[in-house]
């Protein structure tokens, strides 16, 4: 109960400070998107385990919730012989460059009351934002060699 305590106390602070755009980046991520593709920047078939859980082809298609207000959202896995149990995560919006317009994304998977087992956490580059799509980028290394994936968003 005092390690929630403090993460919100953490979490209010952080949000006051927060800039006017990272504020407004909040209230458009709220709600329910849809993974609705992974591509990457170089030719091939890549099958990349996402976020320590599943697939690339488990994650096409996946349904994802934020809720700004407490910096937490799930997500549902979508395909075949994929595990369907409901995800749940914490995350934070950084603004990095503002000419750039590319902002940090920091998504920590938790379980339902928001306490992670491993402390570990993802930082994604959220590359575009709009009422309707969002694209997040991460950097990949496959053996010795980096390329961008690119998980592309639509709003539900």
């Amino acid at each position: 109960m005092k390690q929630l305590f403090i993460l919100l106390i953490t979490i209010s602070v952080l949000s006051c400070n927060a800039s006017k755009t990272v504020r407004d980046s909040k209230k458009v991520i709220k709600g329910d998107w849809i993974l609705n593709s992974i591509t990457y920047n170089q030719g091939g078939d890549y099958n990349a385990t996402l976020l320590n859980d599943a697939s690339n082809e488990c994650f096409e298609g996946s349904v994802w919730q934020f809720i700004p207000n407490n910096n937490t959202g799930t997500y549902i896995l979508d395909g075949a012989n994929c595990s369907t149990d409901q995800r749940y995560f914490v995350f934070t919006i950084q603004e990095v460059d503002p000419t750039t317009g590319f902002y940090d994304f920091l998504l920590k998977p938790t379980d339902e009351k928001h306490k992670s087992e491993t402390n570990q956490g993802f930082r994604l580059k959220l590359s575009a934002l709009t009422s309707t799509s969002m694209e997040w980028q991460q950097l990949v290394n496959v053996a010795g060699s980096s390329f961008t994936m690119n998980m592309n968003f639509i709003k539900k």
